[in-house]
């Protein structure tokens, strides 16, 4: 129970939330700018780090771990390491499970650090995994069990991050925009990404490359954890999650709980997520291999993803503006509706072989679509939950979805990519995603708008 509210307090509080007002007693309580932005600076750290890990990792795993990591002919070696990739996507939810867990339990500052510990160590271990050549078929297994590991330290980042900076946000207008600081992180992890693999690649040969250069990154991926790990361990936990703590009796078991008393609305709002997870790989992991079957040389894809994840980071300002102007459904539709009509018309543009033609393509199928979405999913999974088990709630969503939208989608493609070729592969690939932009058209249009509902009630 409430400890020292009345109804009326309550009510006074619901009121003055929705009409943008303060009350004067919760002042003290109300988060500042510069609060809500340490926040936001904390959980964006370490999400960076996850696209900067999930953009490396497909790349690397589409390109290098097959022929250094299996003994298999020509492409059985490349699905067999995408389907490595896929493997530390599926697995995500079981991170969500445990994270989520601890972040209602314990608090989303203590979720956030610990997963940016295991984050780090098992990166730097895939970087540090010996060939096939050295230590046979310890090798792969090796590389699977660390995936694994990676997949879940990142099934905690974005929902639990989410729920961490839209509760400290809760009375801000702005409240899309500080969450959509999370999704900030999947293009600046892009630029990360494709800004270090076209700068470490000009600096040594292709066989090089394969042979050590790749572990640069995860290196690096190590080292940038440590720089999260002290940020997010001098920054407060969320207000709201705060206040809930102090009135409510805790859940014993919030990750447990919310399966058995919203399973209909993870279901329903994971739909959403399983969109833009066919996305990222339609466009990026399997996009990038198909640039380079139509004709596209050196560091060319690279080129033009660095381009589309620019303009990605505009179209999730303006997303995450128009969510708190308008309202969230309607900027998830409007990115839905583009991906189902332009998955296809992207690879006929590709297909010209023109360099302009190619990153217009990739700007509109991945820069628009992904950044214009995801300026209101931050606060779309976080909205629909309540406090006592939010995080864990919107972590599941958000990572089931990572599931059969994006690790599954991942193992299907390399056994089709194997059996047709990149060439032809498009076509069923591009199908397949299109089945998930009409599920998210109907799981958007079946979830009610949650603008204006407190997350303090």
């Amino acid at each position: 129970m409430r400890k020292g509210r009345g109804p009326k307090s309550d009510k006074s509080r619901q009121i003055g939330y929705l009409t943008g007002e303060i009350e004067m007693t919760d002042a003290a309580t109300t988060p500042t700018t510069n609060q809500i932005y340490k926040v936001a600076l904390a959980s964006i750290v370490g999400s960076v780090i996850e696209q900067y890990d999930f953009l490396i990792t497909g790349v690397i795993a589409a390109t290098v771990w097959g022929g250094i990591f299996f003994k298999l002919p020509g492409l059985a070696a490349v699905a067999a390491a995408i389907g490595v990739y896929g493997l530390g996507i599926i697995i995500r939810p079981v991170g969500a499970f445990i994270f989520g867990h601890i972040a209602d339990r314990r608090g989303r500052k203590d979720a956030m650090v610990w997963a940016l510990v295991l984050m780090g160590i098992s990166t730097l271990l895939i970087g540090l995994t010996p060939t096939y050549d050295s230590i046979g078929v310890t090798a792969p297994i090796l590389l699977i069990i660390f995936r694994l590991f990676q997949g879940i330290s990142f099934g905690a980042e974005f929902g639990t991050a989410s729920t961490w900076v839209v509760e400290q946000a809760a009375r801000s207008k702005y409240r899309a925009f500080w969450g959509a600081w999370v999704g900030f992180a999947i293009p600046i992890g892009l630029l990360l990404g494709f800004g270090s693999v076209i700068f470490v690649k000009s600096l040594m040969t292709p066989e090089d490359f394969n042979a050590w250069g790749w572990r640069i990154f995860f290196v690096v991926g190590f080292l940038v954890a440590i720089v999260g790990l002290i940020i997010r361990t001098r920054t407060m936990d969320s207000f709201v999650f705060e206040q809930h703590k102090s009135q409510i009796a805790l859940l014993k078991y919030p990750a447990a709980e919310v399966w058995r008393e919203m399973p209909w609305t993870i279901l329903r709002t994971s739909m959403v997520n399983a969109m833009f997870g066919g996305a990222f790989f339609l466009y990026f992991v399997f996009g990038t291999g198909y640039m380079k079957a139509a004709g596209f040389t050196g560091n060319q894809p690279e080129e033009i993803g660095l381009i589309a994840a620019g303009f990605m980071l505009v179209f999730m300002l303006i997303g995450s503006l128009l969510a708190d102007y308008i309202n969230r459904r309607t900027i998830l539709l409007i990115a839905a509706v583009v991906f189902l009509i332009f998955a296809l018309p992207y690879f006929y543009l590709v297909n010209t072989g023109s360099f302009l033609l190619a990153t217009v393509a990739e700007v509109i199928g991945f820069g628009f679509v992904f950044g214009f979405g995801y300026g209101a999913i931050p606060t779309f999974y976080t909205e629909n939950f309540p406090t006592k088990y939010r995080a864990s709630g919107a972590s599941a969503a958000y990572q089931i979805a990572q599931v059969y939208g994006g690790g599954l989608i991942s193992i299907v493609a390399g056994q089709i990519l194997r059996v047709y070729g990149v060439r032809d592969a498009y076509l069923y690939i591009g199908l397949l995603v299109m089945c998930y932009a009409v599920l998210a058209i109907i799981a958007i249009l079946r979830t009610p708008e949650t603008k204006g509902t407190s997350l303090e009630a």
